[in-house]
């Protein structure tokens, strides 16, 4: 699978020196679109935490509480991986 990433990248990379005219450029590109792609792994682990809060909370409704602040905490931290590509993808595009 990655040999198979590494060849398209290959394939790719010269149409973006076409259409740029600058290698650099074109490579900061493609790092700010892998970098905004942490957005989805951040996504699927908050869903899935929330999900076993609610979970947590069907089981033992008097937890609520403890639950909630600690689903919201770990979601806060999570959230910080998506946000930590997307600065990274603004610094990326600013170079330019």
């Amino acid at each position: 699978m990655l040999v198979t990433l590494f060849n398209s990248l290959a394939q790719f990379i010269p149409n973006v020196l076409e259409i740029t005219g600058d290698i650099s450029l074109g490579l900061a590109y493609l790092g700010a679109g892998f970098a905004v792609m942490t957005g989805l792994g951040t996504g699927i682990g908050q869903g899935i935490a929330a999900g076993h809060a609610a979970e947590a909370v069907g089981r033992q409704p008097e937890a609520q509480n403890k639950i909630t602040l600690t689903m919201i905490v770990g979601q806060a931290v999570a959230e910080t991986t998506g946000l930590y590509g997307l600065i990274i993808a603004f610094i990326l595009t600013a170079k330019v």
